[in-house]
């Protein structure tokens, strides 16, 4: 029988332990995805603010798990040179939280999701193409 873990003594995770785990996620995605957007940025934040639920029409500040913000392949370093800011992931803390504790999977697991699909729609990528890297991922 496995033993059970003591949750009476454990904390959800903070801003800065929640960016560690998005940034070891990150590291574990296959080269060919992370060169998609070199030097990508992730920053993470309780919620989104007000201004993007207003853009994507969400119903609760729970709605949004991640965002993805910067210049695509096509636009390539004529962009770079203009003081656009660099590719940026955003993670949601408390939505993903909240997801987490209504599905039957890990928190490392739902965070590389939400990476992989943030960057990956951002660029275009199937949703197969995106199972594909998240199970190359695991």
């Amino acid at each position: 029988m496995a033993e059970s873990q003591d949750w009476s003594r454990l904390f959800a995770p903070s801003l800065a332990e929640f960016e560690r785990l998005a940034e070891a996620a990150y590291a574990e995605l296959p080269q060919d995805f992370r060169a998609l957007c070199e030097e990508l940025v992730i920053r993470i934040e309780d919620f989104a603010d007000d201004e993007v639920l207003d853009h994507l029409g969400a119903a609760s500040e729970f709605d949004v798990l991640g965002l993805f913000r910067g210049r695509g392949l096509a636009q390539g370093e004529a962009f770079a040179v203009s003081g656009q800011f660099p590719n940026m992931v955003w993670l949601y803390r408390r939505p993903i939280l909240d997801y987490w504790a209504e599905h039957e999977e890990t928190l490392g697991a739902i965070v590389t999701h939400v990476l992989i699909h943030e960057i990956g729609h951002h660029f275009g990528l199937s949703d197969a193409d995106m199972m594909r890297i998240e199970r190359g991922a695991a």
